[in-house]
């Protein structure tokens, strides 16, 4: 007896059934959470492969993250790099990428990794993201913007970080992502000036020139020993003071910035109360160490001329000259704060 062909809905039955037990597509999942554990992943790699936690941005993952719904569950800041303009050193590109990426390493230590994925940093290269460059509209650098999860017209919407924003570098990089996003960073962890090695080596030296150098101090044959030693000491010492160094040296002060509306030009006196450049330390340094030094010779020198008229002159000289300085560090202050300094005469002289 032949055997008798299984019917046409049998089939169909099998059919639906295989249709409704097939996995779930990947394509069906949130493309939020997709892309936030794409971007967990590439912070983790480069925090561990020495990158500080900065994700290079490229054009295309800069596509997939604005085209997410907002409000986006995270924030983002954008370093804008240019490879061919690290060798001006008016830019300070290098060293403020190193501070970026600082800012990104004392972010992840300082937090717990349940809130990595609150803020992202990326860099970007002009190079390879031109048309990242043009959508954001930036055409000079250096340039820092955040972006926040409400942002849709990212020209419009992003906040650029001023220059003054990050004229401390990685703390004050940091003061502004907290002002602007509520989200802590913590304190920046520096790496030491001084390695192990190189203080062991640093202790092993001293310990081998301390009788040598005992040596000389007791016979009086050293440079401390020396008045013009002393003399040149003080004078950098004054210069140090007056001129604002130590301010440039913790703060790292740049000696100057680009235009930002030239880059061809060079700013050596920024306008505002809250930043000040070497160059402008070091002009008002130099005034005042020029009073200084006429004030020490008029007192410890110009004595010893035996002629009045040439004593007269020299003090007329020397009082229009520190006048002089003296009103061009004034002026100077009015110009930065908007402030100004007003002389107070007698009641008889007005």
């Amino acid at each position: 007896m032949a055997l008798s062909k299984p019917p046409i809905f049998f089939f169909l039955v099998l059919l639906i059934t295989a249709i409704i037990l097939l996995p779930i597509s990947t394509h069906s999942q949130d493309p939020t959470s997709d892309l936030l554990s794409q971007l967990q992943s590439l912070q983790s790699q480069s925090s561990n492969g020495g990158g500080g936690g900065v994700i290079h941005l490229s054009d295309s993952l800069l596509k997939r993250i604005l085209s997410l719904p907002t409000p986006r569950p995270f924030s983002f800041l954008i370093f804008f790099d240019a490879q061919q303009l690290h060798s001006k050193p008016e830019l300070s590109l290098p060293s403020l990428k190193s501070e970026f990426s600082l800012l990104s390493k004392s972010f992840l230590s300082n937090n717990p990794p349940n809130s990595h994925s609150k803020l992202f940093l990326f860099d970007l290269e002009f190079q390879e993201s031109q048309s990242s460059f043009t959508l954001f509209a930036v055409n000079s650098l250096p340039h820092i913007k955040l972006v926040p999860p409400s942002a849709v017209d990212v020209k419009k919407d992003s906040i650029q970080m001023d220059s003054s924003d990050f004229s401390r570098l990685a703390e004050s990089m940091a003061e502004f992502v907290e002002a602007k996003t509520k989200i802590p960073i913590g304190p920046i962890h520096r790496p030491p000036i001084v390695s192990k090695k190189q203080l062991m080596f640093l202790i092993a030296v001293i310990l081998i020139w301390t009788p040598f150098l005992v040596k000389k101090v007791i016979s009086g044959k050293t440079l401390l020993h020396n008045k013009i030693v002393w003399m040149s000491g003080a004078i950098f010492v004054y210069f140090f003071s007056v001129s604002g160094s130590m301010h440039n040296i913790i703060r790292k002060m740049p000696m100057f910035l680009a235009d930002k509306n030239d880059p061809g030009k060079l700013v050596f006196f920024y306008q505002g109360s809250g930043m000040q450049l070497g160059a402008e330390g070091f002009a008002v340094g130099f005034l005042y160490t020029v009073v200084g030094l006429l004030l020490a010779f008029v007192t410890h020198l110009l004595f010893y001329v035996k002629n009045r008229t040439i004593q007269r002159i020299v003090m007329v000289l020397v009082l229009f000259v520190s006048f002089w300085a003296v009103q061009k560090v004034i002026s100077l202050d009015n110009w930065k704060t908007g402030y100004g300094i007003h002389a107070y005469w007698p009641t008889s002289w007005k």
